[in-house]
């Protein structure tokens, strides 16, 4: 007799080329005999290369582009159509977070990017809601505009009826080979009565050198950025964990930069320990090194520390594709929190840590 399986719709907005959609994709459990799990439903981004990432290698369409996801600007998508946009159990929203990100000019609030968590609350705010959501942003988002955006968003969320736990996930405590930090927020409809609870971290932590020592040949988007003679020699010249500000980097290999010094910059990584933050930039020497080859990472490297599989494919340039595994969250960091969001609905008790964010 075939297991009962219990499907729980999602749909998406900002979805990136599908870190989300694929730790959904993984997430489920068992209980009394019966499986939940997730089945995508339909998925919004406003960057083409990375709509048809996500229909290759989330929906695994045939078509360049499934007819799931819908490639467009968020403020002029119809998000309260059911015909566009059908209720869905749950949503995912990573919205964007140029202008809270603590590089660059932090515009939070005031900036481009920064208003766009609202396209989220008007699917929060539907008739039909659904009945949890799931949203991701960077650490800056809670300082940003000095804590005023953050609040402002959670009351945002709470008004629309969700009860709220935020917290800031170092994701290298869950598996993922990164020191990558980011605030999740999850939502679930008071009146469902539920508590969502952070997952408590692994008891292990997972090295740079450990997915990266073992790419095969074949693998796809491991093609090599070619370097400078004069990258080359400054990377030879520094040791894993430093950077281009070494103290003893030969005078004719130092950067002339006035202003901020970003820690990044031809920092090579550290073999036995999680790499530093995978972003979405690549010029200006923050490639992401590596600790002994004097060269930057490839994009599948970067997917590797991101826990993308080696399956993923990726579609665009290699600009686009270093650009799509940057933004992403990290595929395996969310199925921990999406299997914890199943064990809570499903009434399954599991290992938990206090929230360490504090809401609206």
């Amino acid at each position: 007799m075939s297991k009962k399986i219990n499907y729980h719709t999602i749909g998406e907005l900002f979805c990136g080329p599908g870190g989300g959609g694929l730790g959904a994709s993984l997430a489920r459990i068992e209980v009394s005999g019966e499986t939940h799990c997730f089945e995508h439903s339909w998925a919004s981004d406003l960057d083409l290369d990375t709509c048809k990432t996500y229909s290759k290698s989330i929906l695994l369409s045939n078509e360049e582009l499934s007819e799931k996801v819908i490639c467009g600007d968020a403020r002029e998508l119809d998000l309260e159509d059911p015909n566009s946009f059908p209720k869905v159990e749950g949503f995912l929203f990573g919205f964007p977070c140029n202008d809270f990100s603590i590089v660059g000019e932090s515009k939070g609030m005031s900036g481009k990017f920064g208003p766009l968590y609202k396209q989220g609350i008007r699917v929060l705010s539907r008739p039909d809601a659904p009945d949890w959501f799931l949203a991701e942003n960077v650490g800056g988002l809670t300082s940003a505009n000095e804590g005023k955006a953050f609040t402002a968003i959670t009351k945002e969320m709470n008004d629309a009826g969700y009860d709220l736990v935020a917290h800031k996930y170092k994701f290298e405590e869950y598996g993922v080979p990164q020191k990558r930090h980011r605030i999740i927020i999850i939502g679930i409809k008071k009146e469902l009565g539920l508590k969502f609870k952070v997952p408590k971290p692994f008891d292990y932590q997972v090295s740079a050198k450990t997915v990266l020592d073992d790419i095969p040949s074949h693998a796809t988007h491991n093609e090599r950025t070619k370097q400078s003679a004069t990258v080359v020699e400054r990377l030879k010249h520094l040791k894993a964990g430093q950077n281009a500000w070494h103290p003893d980097l030969p005078a004719h290999l130092q950067l002339n930069v006035k202003g901020a010094r970003l820690s990044n910059i031809y920092k090579r990584l550290i073999p036995d320990q999680p790499a530093y933050t995978v972003t979405g930039s690549g010029g200006g020497g923050t490639h992401m090194y590596h600790w002994e080859e004097p060269r930057a990472l490839t994009n599948r490297e970067r997917a590797r520390l991101q826990t993308f599989p080696d399956s993923f494919q990726f579609v665009g340039s290699r600009e686009s594709i270093r650009k799509q595994i940057g933004m992403a969250i990290p595929p395996l960091g969310a199925k921990v929190i999406l299997e914890a969001i199943l064990k809570t609905l499903a009434g399954v008790e599991y290992d938990f840590i206090e929230s360490n964010l504090k809401v609206y």
